[in-house]
């Protein structure tokens, strides 16, 4: 029996790329937007087509800033919060076409998975903790935060957009080490030193990504770089003086960066391996056929059951 394959897509990353890569004219029978429906349901049907998984999951942010995380650091994504103060600030279009994603591929019998507290990442972090060393896992997103879930090993990839055209590329071990110059397992450290401005994460002053990389490659860890900060350390090829002194001033920073940055793998999802397995039916067909019809879907949600192999009656245009 052949190694099962889970595709597990980071389901809000693919609504907002095909709400600002789709273009804005496309409207459904009634006028309203559905370019973010229509991109999403296609892509995740190229990816099918593409990668042929014998398991899918779509993972959800079911809380898109955990209070957990900004307790630690305060300004984790505070620049997309809206002007209500706590929800995400979405665009005004976008907006209504999120829910009928979400209707649409659970009708189609497409795993949604959630957890309360817990942004999408960590729900994919735990379904790769489930699935990986039993086959093979493809997270499809363009978040490099997910480099550090990449392990060979464990035969766990991560799928990236290659530009805005519509191919994916594939990243392993190598390709994360040619990036950014450290292995998978050390990113979350170099994501801490050179932070994440999408994100909300400062960095420490005066550190990119190269001289990260090379920090860590040089003291071994960031135990072993905040040591030698600490210590003094200055030396060719190490740490220079100014880098030292904005080392040590963002102390603070640094105890509690990494534990912001680092994916979670053990949420209660309540989820087996063998529930990700691809649908044989559409699980609600009277509510598929209504949203298909409703929002004129009929060509991506064709293509969509058509590569999911489902036996479902064509839908108008």
């Amino acid at each position: 029996m052949a190694a099962p394959q889970l595709l597990v897509v980071d389901t809000s990353y693919l609504f907002f790329r095909a709400f600002h890569g789709v273009p804005g004219t496309l409207r459904g029978p009634s006028g309203e937007p559905i370019n973010a429906i229509r991109g999403t349901l296609d892509t995740i049907a190229r990816l099918v087509e593409e990668r042929r998984p014998t398991h899918l999951a779509c993972a959800w942010d079911q809380d898109w800033r955990p209070r957990w995380r900004v307790d630690l650091l305060a300004s984790y994504k505070t620049h997309r919060v809206a002007a209500d103060g706590h929800s995400e600030e979405i665009p005004e279009e976008l907006l209504p076409q999120i829910p009928v994603i979400r209707r649409l591929l659970t009708a189609l019998g497409l795993p949604v998975l959630g957890a309360a507290g817990a942004e999408a990442d960590d729900v994919i972090g735990t379904l790769v903790a489930l699935f990986a060393g039993t086959g093979t896992v493809a997270v499809a997103s363009a978040d490099r935060d997910f480099t550090q879930l990449v392990d060979d090993t464990a035969g766990v990839g991560l799928l990236t957009p290659v530009g805005r055209t519509p191919g994916w590329r594939e990243i392993h071990e190598a390709e994360a080490r040619e990036a950014y110059g450290v292995d998978p397992a050390a990113y979350v450290e170099l994501a801490s030193l050179r932070g994440d401005s999408s994100d909300g994460i400062p960095g420490v002053a005066g550190i990119g990504d190269r001289t990260a990389a090379r920090l860590l490659a040089r003291y071994g860890d960031l135990a072993g770089v905040r040591r030698a900060a600490a210590d003094g350390a200055v030396e060719k090829g190490g740490l220079s003086a100014r880098q030292a002194a904005s080392i040590r001033a963002a102390a603070d920073y640094l105890e509690v960066a990494p534990r912001v940055i680092r994916i979670r793998r053990d949420l209660p999802l309540g989820v087996t391996a063998e529930e990700l397995a691809l649908p044989r039916e559409v699980a609600d067909p009277a509510v598929w056929a209504q949203l298909v019809e409703a929002y004129g879907l009929g060509s991506p949600a064709t293509r969509l059951a058509e590569a999911l192999g489902l036996p479902i009656r064509k839908a108008p245009r």
